[in-house]
């Protein structure tokens, strides 16, 4: 079955040309015009990835992630934007983006984004269960276990813990972490990691497995 996509785009000519490209490549592709009727349409149906546009009517796409995310929403979300300033970039990711594409960008590049997130949630589908020390993350509920115990996590969080229990014992830099994570690469300031790692550590404080950082390189995990 193809991949469902829902572009919310108020530019008719760009709404337009991904409708194609994402057509030709095999997608089954659905629009919608302002932030409401974006905001109907995914919530109504099960896309598999939300493009959106920062600057909509109506809701902007920063209010549109933090309400996806805010119901449960688990769809690839990605965003297109003129804007590129760090601050915007990291409010974004902050909102529970998956990834983030400038304007004007190459459909070839967001093609192969797109495939390369879809690549990720079909493995991580097939993993369905992650056990490391007392954690215990179920891939399908998207719950994580300590010690018995649930513990609530961001999107962003769940997807970081994943990615360092899957590297036990291996020391992951910053830039890999931004790069797996977020999607981005990024030579200044990494306190985007930062912040999620302290947060994933208070979250994590009772459980065997710890993560340590080793000051300058990054963060590893590893049982105590």
């Amino acid at each position: 079955m193809s991949k469902k996509i829902l572009i919310i785009e108020d530019e008719e000519g760009i709404r337009r040309l991904l409708r194609y490209d994402l057509k030709q490549m095999g997608f089954d592709v659905h629009s919608a015009k302002d932030g409401r009727e974006g905001l109907e349409m995914a919530l109504d149906g099960q896309f598999d990835v939300i493009i959106i546009d920062w600057m909509l009517p109506y809701y902007d796409g920063i209010e549109l992630v933090s309400r996806f995310r805010g119901r449960g929403l688990n769809a690839v979300l990605i965003m297109l934007t003129a804007k590129d300033e760090e601050a915007d970039i990291l409010e974004a990711f902050e909102a529970g983006v998956d990834d983030y594409l400038s304007k004007p960008f190459s459909p070839r590049e967001l093609s192969a984004r797109i495939t390369a997130h879809l690549r990720r949630v079909d493995m991580n589908h097939e993993l369905r269960r992650i056990e490391v020390g007392d954690i215990v993350i179920n891939l399908d509920q998207h719950t994580v276990m300590v010690a018995g115990e649930n513990v609530e996590l961001t999107k962003k969080e769940f997807d970081l813990l994943i990615y360092l229990l899957q590297n036990e014992n291996i020391v992951l830099t910053r830039a890999q972490i931004l790069s797996e994570i977020w999607h981005f690469d990024y030579d200044g300031d990494t306190r985007i990691v930062d912040v999620h790692i302290f947060k994933l550590r208070t979250k994590l404080e009772d459980s065997n497995v710890k993560i340590n950082s080793l000051r300058g390189v990054g963060y590893v995990a590893k049982r105590e």
